[in-house]
């Protein structure tokens, strides 16, 4: 297998998963949609390197330098750096500068390079130093809540903290469920049942755009042909 990762859920409130990946004798990878940020950090034949990685709202080829070892922090929805442009983060990244074996530059301050074990507590020093912040209320609309404010409102707040808008979210969120439904070889049409698909085409051009991938393929587990970057199943996301 030229790619391998291992994630786990976080019960930080600010993060939605922590992933750490492999990647070996391969050149490029389908890089799926993702409706939310996060913070990578890798090192590749002896060079190292970290990125703002802003959503991505189409599924796209990405190149794999030779050999490499990452590890991210994907944080939750509504969570945001208010001193990075979200909108201009969006199919986009920031690389980080002065990336050493130990640390890296943020904000203006030098941060050491979180571990797996410890991203929540490198999260909350950031939340301290308010680097990051939170708007609760995006997280709870994009799965179903009732917001107690205006319709406007709760664009503008979703649009500023993920440079999206909550049926972009609901969209990709579905389409990246889909995938990992038929990756466990539940059927095509139970899963267009279970998350509110019109019908199976409309579901084909769900996967296309967001997985770049077809049911049938994502189903057939071959790894040459689905080297993909993280997907996982959260909660069933609300049909758009």
């Amino acid at each position: 297998m030229p790619i391998e990762s291992d994630h786990r859920a976080s019960d930080s409130p600010y993060v939605a998963r922590v992933w750490r990946g492999r990647a070996w004798a391969v050149e490029t990878m389908t890089s799926v949609a993702a409706s939310t940020w996060e913070i990578v950090f890798w090192h590749s034949e002896g060079e190292r390197g970290a990125a703002v990685r802003g959503p991505e709202t189409v599924a796209s080829t990405a190149e794999i330098a030779g050999d490499s070892e990452s590890f991210g922090i994907t944080f939750a929805h509504g969570t945001s750096m208010p001193h990075l442009p979200t909108r201009g983060l969006v199919d986009s990244e920031l690389m980080i500068p002065r990336v050493s074996r130990r640390s890296f530059l943020l904000y203006g301050e030098e941060w050491e390079i979180p571990g797996a074990d410890d991203a929540e507590l490198f999260v909350q020093k950031l939340v301290r130093a308010g680097v990051i912040v939170r708007d609760p209320l995006v997280d709870e609309i994009v799965w179903g809540g009732i917001a107690h404010v205006g319709a406007r409102s709760v664009q503008r707040r979703v649009a500023a903290a993920s440079g999206l808008t909550r049926g972009a979210i609901r969209q990709i969120e579905r389409a990246r469920h889909a995938a990992a439904l038929l990756g466990e070889g539940v059927s095509a049409l139970e899963v267009v049942h279970r998350l509110g698909y019109y019908d199976q085409p409309h579901m084909a051009r769900s996967l296309q755009r967001f997985i770049g991938r077809t049911a049938t393929q994502l189903q057939r587990h071959n790894d040459a042909e689905n080297s993909m970057s993280l997907l996982y199943k959260t909660e069933d996301p609300v049909p758009s």
